[in-house]
């Protein structure tokens, strides 16, 4: 809300009073505010995003209610309850969890709260034939999100600093140098092995000729370009046919991201760590609208 709503707002709250749009008359009212936001307000107005007067207005009762993934047990007894709601409404026979099922149930982040806790509980009561949901079975519904490269940030992180996409690069970029370092760390143990047919054959098996070596400087884009002490050298490993296009790369994760969240922008672009406008740009950049 724009600090000029904040002040219009205030005023009701203090004297009651508004006026219409396109009107110059003031009238009266006697209301009371019921309001839900998932930004930390004090956080907020310490930063001056948000009037301090107004907060203490409106944090009169606050309802503190922690997220899905924090409430332990719960989770189980939701599923459960939703999928007593649904056998109710389409008369079947209510889908249950086993106790392992409930333990990975209970593991899963849930990015989208209830309303995702319960679209897989109808999603499960609707095309499983089985009623006992055993922990394979659960498995099978929940996103695999292993295979993004997310960038964790704090609520002042969020803030202060100015994230796009170049931070999914540069995570891409240090994920491939540490597979790079773990591979020159099996082949040098495998030499220093006495039984150099091993370490031979071994080598052959992950050097291809097919395959050229590069050596290239990756930089921190916080370090001190002065210091030449901070360049690190890395030797990548490159195969000829693969695709090392930072847009090939950007595209397949904006697609896995897009795919994980079902299609719904905001979570994607908070996955990835981007902003939506700049999520929508590159849909729109690498025409995915239509398959995604």
């Amino acid at each position: 809300m724009p600090l000029s709503t904040q002040s219009r707002l205030l005023r009701i709250l203090e004297n009651g009073e508004f006026i219409k749009v396109g009107s110059s008359k003031v009238q009266k009212t006697n209301v009371r505010i019921i309001a839900a936001t998932n930004v930390k307000l004090k956080e907020a107005v310490d930063k001056r995003k948000f009037r301090e007067d107004l907060y203490y207005r409106l944090n009169t009762v606050p309802i503190i209610v922690p997220p899905l993934r924090d409430r332990g047990e719960d989770i189980s007894l939701l599923f459960r309850k939703f999928a007593s709601d649904f056998s109710d409404k389409n008369n079947m026979d209510t889908v249950r969890l086993d106790n392992k099922a409930k333990i990975l149930l209970s593991k899963y982040r849930f990015p989208g709260n209830i309303r995702e806790l319960k679209n897989l509980t109808e999603q499960i009561s609707i095309l499983e034939i089985e009623r006992n949901i055993t922990e394979d079975i659960l498995q099978k519904y929940l996103p695999n999100n292993s295979n993004l490269p997310i960038l964790k940030r704090t609520y002042e992180e969020k803030e202060d600093k100015n994230y796009n996409e170049r931070d999914i690069l540069y995570k891409i970029l240090f994920d491939l140098k540490n597979d790079v370092n773990e591979m020159k760390k099996i082949i040098d143990t495998i030499i220093s092995d006495n039984n150099t047919s091993i370490a031979d054959n071994t080598k052959e098996m992950l050097i291809d000729k097919n395959k050229t070596y590069d050596k290239k400087l990756i930089i921190d884009k916080n370090l001190d370009i002065g210091n030449k002490n901070q360049f690190q050298e890395v030797t990548e490993v490159v195969n000829e046919n693969e695709s090392l296009s930072i847009e090939s790369k950007e595209k397949e994760l904006i697609i896995k991201a897009l795919l994980k969240n079902k299609n719904k922008r905001k979570y994607a672009a908070k996955d990835l760590g981007i902003s939506e406008r700049t999520l929508y740009r590159k849909i729109k950049y690498y025409k995915l609208e239509k398959d995604h």
